[in-house]
This record gives C-alpha cells, sequence and structure tokens, in this order.
C-alpha cells in the first residue's frame, strides 16, 4: 500500500481509505455487522489504515462498529470523523429528511455552533472508543453560524488533544480561505470521480498551491464506474442510489460503453475496472486519498489492489482521451 501526507502534517494516510458510509447502513439498504466487523479487520491485514466515517452514516452506528472493530488496535489506524450533520436538532439550516435504521422519520440540519461542535466531538470519542480523532472535518458548510466560530471550537479540540488536524469537507476554495483565517485547514473532502471533476477548477489549484489534501470521496461515483451497474441491477430496498441522476438508464449506458472501451487496460494487469478507476484517481494532480467504501472482506481486498498498481503515461493518455468523448446528462 501507498502511504502519502495529510497535507503539510506530520499524519501518514493510506492512499485508499476505508469509507464507511455503506457499513453505516444509512441510504445503502442496511449490511450485516459481522461482515461490517470482518471489513474493517481485512483492511488493516491489507495495509488500508486509514479509515472515514460520521456520525449521521447510521445516526451513530458507523462510528461505533468502527469503534468496536479498532479496539486494541488504536495505533494501527488513522480516524477521520466529521461533524455539523445532525438528527436530534431543529437549529441551523434544514437540509433534508430522511430515516433511522429502523425507519423513524428524522429531519438532516447543518449545525456547526460552537457548544454543538465541542458536544458531538465527544460523543464521537466514545462511540470509537479513542481518546483522539486524527482528522476531525466539518461535513457541510452551516450558513448559519460563522466560520471563525465553528473553527474556534475545532481549535479548542485541538489544543485540548482531542483531535490531532482540522479538515473540511464539501467547501468551496474560498469557504476553505475564510475557515484559514481561524484556523489551518489540512484538507479538503470532496466528492470527486471520472465523471464529475468539477473541483478541478479551483480546489485543486488551491490545495497544490496551499500544500492542502485533498480526500477524494465516491471515486467509484457510488459503484457507477465499478461496470457492475446494469440497467437491470436490483438495488435494495433504501438504497438511495437509483435516484440519483448518474444512475438513469441513459448515463448508465453510456457510462458502461465507457468503461468496455478501457477495459482492455484492466485485462491487461489483470485488475478489475473499480482498481483501474481508483488507480486513475490517485494519479490525478492534488489528489492525496481516494475513499472506497466496502461492505465485506472481499472488497476491501479488492480495494486495496489499487494502492499498488501503476498505469503509464500512454495507458493513462488513452483513458482520458475515452473519458474527454463521454458526456453524461447529470
Amino acid at each position: 500500500m501507498e502511504y502519502r501526507k495529510l497535507g503539510n502534517t506530520d499524519i501518514e494516510i493510506s492512499a485508499i481509505a476505508f469509507g464507511a458510509w455503506a457499513i453505516g447502513g444509512w441510504m445503502w439498504g442496511g449490511n450485516e455487522k459481522k461482515d461490517s466487523l470482518r471489513a474493517l479487520d481485512a483492511s488493516l491485514d491489507v495495509g488500508i489504515t486509514t479509515i472515514d466515517t460520521a456520525p449521521i452514516y447510521g445516526m451513530g452506528h458507523s462510528e461505533s462498529i468502527v469503534g468496536e472493530a479498532l479496539e486494541g488496535k488504536r495505533q494501527q489506524v488513522k480516524i477521520l470523523t466529521k461533524y455539523g450533520l445532525r438528527w436530534d436538532t431543529k437549529e441551523g439550516q434544514f437540509y433534508f429528511d430522511s430515516k433511522m435504521n429502523d425507519g423513524t422519520p428524522v429531519k438532516i440540519h447543518k449545525f456547526a455552533g460552537k457548544e454543538n461542535v465541542i458536544k458531538e466531538c465527544e460523543e464521537s470519542l466514545k462511540r470509537l472508543k479513542t481518546d483522539y480523532i486524527d482528522l476531525y472535518q466539518i461535513h457541510w458548510h452551516d450558513p448559519t453560524t460563522p466560520i471563525n466560530e465553528t473553527m474556534e471550537a475545532v481549535a479548542q479540540l485541538k489544543k485540548d488533544g482531542k483531535i490531532l488536524a482540522a479538515g473540511v469537507c464539501n467547501y468551496t476554495a474560498a469557504l476553505v480561505e475564510e475557515a484559514d483565517q481561524t484556523l489551518e485547514i489540512v484538507s479538503n473532502q470532496v466528492p470527486y470521480s471520472m465523471v464529475k471533476r468539477d473541483i478541478e477548477a479551483d480546489v485543486v489549484p488551491q490545495s497544490l498551491e496551499k500544500n492542502k489534501a485533498i480526500l477524494a470521496y465516491s471515486p467509484l461515483q457510488r459503484g457507477l464506474l465499478t461496470g457492475k451497474i446494469t440497467t437491470d441491477y436490483h438495488f435494495e430496498e433504501g438504497d438511495h442510489r437509483p435516484s440519483t441522476p448518474y444512475f438513469k438508464k441513459e448515463n448508465l449506458l453510456k457510462t458502461n460503453q465507457f468503461l468496455e472501451e478501457i477495459k482492455s487496460i484492466a485485462d491487461d494487469k489483470d485488475i478489475t475496472l473499480a482498481q483501474l478507476v481508483l488507480r486513475w484517481t490517485l494519479d490525478q494532480p492534488g489528489i492525496t486519498c481516494a475513499l472506497a467504501g466496502a461492505r465485506n472482506e472481499k472488497q476491501v481486498k479488492e480495494n486495496a489492489v489499487a494502492g499498488e498498481v501503476k498505469i503509464t503515461e500512454e495507458e493513462m493518455k488513452f483513458v482520458n482521451e475515452k473519458l474527454d468523448a463521454l458526456e453524461l446528462e447529470v
């Protein structure tokens, strides 16, 4: 596995990180706990030592599973979690209606007031069964709270030793710049994939200039870029993906045609399309880490291969030419 510095810190993270959204069950149709625990154990075995989770993933469920799986192994891992999405408050900005894993309706709010940030951190520490978090990230910008107020809370957590570094998620370059005025931001976790590359306009240049890490989430576009999602694919009840634009029939057909065109490169290396796509992501300018979700041990082992495989300059040129011709309606 390849390891990279987290921005200008001394924290080293694995180039492939374990994305723990799916094991939380929320919006993914659930997952067997035993499979999740085995997946996290397998993650360390193959060198994926960076685990990214969040309270909102199953309303605490994902963090609790991570805490259980990593108990006694804390020094072997880097734990990344988040704050600022609440299902138990009316404060902040209403985001959307959702459901708990048991079906109970909830309203999700973006809220990052100072006291809430401190409270959320304490709750996460308990669920994760640890006394510190390696990287603490705001999940989404809360427009109802001044950024300096939020970052002052995070600075206090860092001073108290409860977090080692501060990051953000889904922030524009302008928001990162504003946050930096109060507390140094070392990373920005943003969606990035072959079919979603808007961050190349501003976030990537900023991160390269300021030596900030970019943690790319959904590099497989929630499974779309694996080549396994056909127009007749069966999604489990509660799976949110069919309602998103990338999974429309016409986009599925176009994407799968593109994947078929680049499949020869994967075949030559004896790897899967997903592994090729993850490696492509890691090789893009400014990308420090690719978050790859996994529900079970098999998927973890498959993801890890991308941290070792190499793509030649000629192969990258071929992939990019095919990619430039791909036009999706999203």
